[in-house]
Parts: C-alpha cells; structure tokens; sequence
C-alpha cells in the first residue's frame, strides 16, 4: 500500500485517496474554437507513461482537497507532492 502525503494532512494511506489521472493534460480553448478531434484527445488520449509520472490526487477521507504527486510508476516510489498551482519544477525541487 502506498503512503501519500497529502499537503494538508499529512501522510495517510492510499485508500483515503483517489487518483485524477495525468496532471499535464490542459483544457482547449476557447470551447467555441475546438473542434472534435481536439476533445477527443484531451479526454480520452493519455501518455501511460512508464517511469516519473506526475498526476493529480483527490484526498476524499480526508480535506477533500485536489494536489499533484510525482511518482514512477514502476516503483510507485513518490519523488514530491504539492498543491495543484504549484508548477512541476517548485513541487518536485521542494
């Protein structure tokens, strides 16, 4: 079981989690210009990345607050963890 600290509360137990998906994927604007291709691939294309991921994580047993955890995912070793509005780089140097 993974152990994922949560920027508010602290280390907790995966179960108290749920996992986003994929921190990077922002959402195309302006919603009038996009075409249907473009939906298509932000909702359903992803990296599956094999290696250092960063994703984004709901603490719903605990502050049900949304944040971002950087984690290889052929260890699930957790590198960083932060609040969302944080820019990859000031998480992962922290």
């Amino acid at each position: 079981m993974l152990r994922i600290d949560c920027p508010w509360c602290g280390p907790r137990d995966e179960t108290e989690f749920r996992c986003g998906g994929e921190l990077a994927p922002v959402r195309p604007e302006p919603f009038d210009r996009v075409d249907a291709a473009t939906w298509r691939d932000h909702l359903f294309v992803r990296a599956n990345t094999c290696g250092p991921h960063a994703e984004r994580w709901l603490h719903v047993y605990g502050c049900r607050r949304w944040f971002s955890v950087f984690r290889d995912t052929r260890t699930h070793v957790i590198a960083a963890t932060g609040p969302l509005d944080l820019p990859p780089a000031s998480v992962v140097s922290s």
